[in-house]
């Protein structure tokens, strides 16, 4: 790796550390997620400072080049935030099915309520 490309790498992982912190700060991110994009950060950072690492699991993995162990990966990880979201929308839609159900059936019963109180005001009215 070049050093040029060090230092590019090195400053990306910065800046998605300050940008995560940036984004929770302001709660356009919740903490429950920030762990996992500081630690994508610190691999970054940890790859760029021992480059000898990734040559390492590259061998382990039986891949070719370097460069195909980062894609390898990147694509794994993005799998895996694709699954939690499908995951997260399912939870999400079930609750929204509940919520829709129990809001029909309270709005029913206001109804019912309702119509049995107009009822009987308005056969109190007649018997005068």
């Amino acid at each position: 790796m070049t050093p040029r490309q060090q230092m590019f790498a090195i400053a990306a992982s910065i800046f998605i550390v300050l940008l995560v912190f940036e984004l929770v700060r302001r709660k356009r991110l919740r903490e429950e997620y920030t762990w996992l994009w500081i630690l994508s950060a610190a691999t970054i950072f940890l790859i760029t400072v021992r480059y000898d690492l990734l040559v390492f699991i590259t061998h382990l993995i039986g891949a070719v080049l370097p460069t195909t162990t980062v894609f390898l990966f990147g694509i794994l990880f993005l799998y895996l935030i694709c699954l939690h979201y499908a995951v997260k929308m399912t939870t999400l839609s079930e609750q929204v099915k509940k919520l829709a159900q129990e809001h029909a059936l309270l709005e029913a019963a206001l109804r019912e309520s309702m119509a049995g109180q107009w009822t009987e005001g308005h056969d109190e009215t007649e018997k005068r």
